[in-house]
């Protein structure tokens, strides 16, 4: 493997893919940038997107690329399609940011809002390993090419420059209006059991805006109305609520407690905010 002098202030290479922790494989992908680029800080974004789940990964990365340094890598391997004909990849974008992975649409949101500058095919055989298993992409292409850009290797010599990404069918269905009511799923749902939903900060205080003076409710599926709180603790402990977190998008959440197991929720499944003109009285206390 060829190595290259080292950049002064290199930023880290970020780590996201659906390994999970049982097996050897981001140990193996680790291991393969140490062996080019000993000196690279590398994070651990996430390796807990859920087998194949290509969505969630994009919404991961696009919730988390723009909080690491301005020349950050970011190595996603959702890849359902390894070693068919979908091209791995490599941008540069007019923010800074790296992004390596398979052209699926698990780099395209980040990608997308970090502004595309440049991408390229992962071809040369000089920046990856020198067999190229049909199953294992992260360890032979994908983390090659972060740790030989990591050591200022340029976008260019990674290979062929492409004109643009294949873009995704619809990564995240959009949110719809029907009446008095608007239409949302989840779209990931976290380690602690809370159900995040398509519905926007945006997209909500316009509908707000639009019933102004009515009350609303938010249901999943055929749920009892949960209430709208500012904060998990203004809730009473076991009770539901819904509430716009990190995500910046509303979620549904179970004060101590996983609004996925109450619910018995996965991606997907409905969410409906109505407004209403009567008072809906005691509000989801399940």
């Amino acid at each position: 493997m060829t190595r290259a002098a080292r950049q002064p202030s290199s930023p880290p290479i970020a780590l996201l893919s659906d390994f999970g922790c049982r097996d050897h494989y981001v140990g193996v992908m680790k291991g393969v940038i140490a062996g080019i680029a000993p000196a690279a800080t590398v994070i651990d974004l996430t390796h807990g997107i859920p087998p194949q789940a290509v969505a969630v990964g994009a919404l991961a990365l696009e919730q988390s690329w723009r909080y690491f340094p301005r020349r950050t890598i970011f190595v996603a391997v959702v890849d359902p399609g390894v070693g068919t004909a979908r091209l791995p990849i490599a941008i540069e974008s007019k923010a800074g940011a790296r992004f390596i992975g398979p052209d699926n649409g698990v780099l395209w949101d980040a990608a997308q809002q970090a502004g595309v500058r440049r991408i390229v095919e992962l071809r040369s055989p000089r920046y990856r390993l020198s067999a190229v298993s049909a199953t294992f992409h992260g360890r032979d292409i994908f983390a090659p090419a972060a740790a030989h850009l990591w050591c200022g290797v340029r976008l260019r010599a990674l290979g062929p420059e492409l004109s643009a990404m294949v873009k995704p069918a619809e990564i995240v269905p959009a949110v719809r209006e029907r009446g008095n009511e608007i239409i949302g799923c989840i779209v990931y749902i976290d380690g602690f059991g809370n159900l995040i939903t398509n519905i926007d900060r945006t997209s909500y205080e316009r509908f707000a805006l639009r019933f102004r003076g009515l009350r609303l409710s938010v249901r999943i599926g055929r749920s009892a109305p949960i209430e709208i709180r500012n904060a998990y603790g203004e809730a009473a402990a076991g009770s539901s609520l819904a509430t716009f977190g990190s995500f910046d998008r509303l979620e549904i959440a179970v004060r101590d407690g996983s609004a996925a197991q109450r619910f018995s929720a996965g991606h997907g499944a409905l969410v409906t905010i109505r407004a209403v003109r009567r008072s809906l009285g005691r509000l989801a206390v399940h």
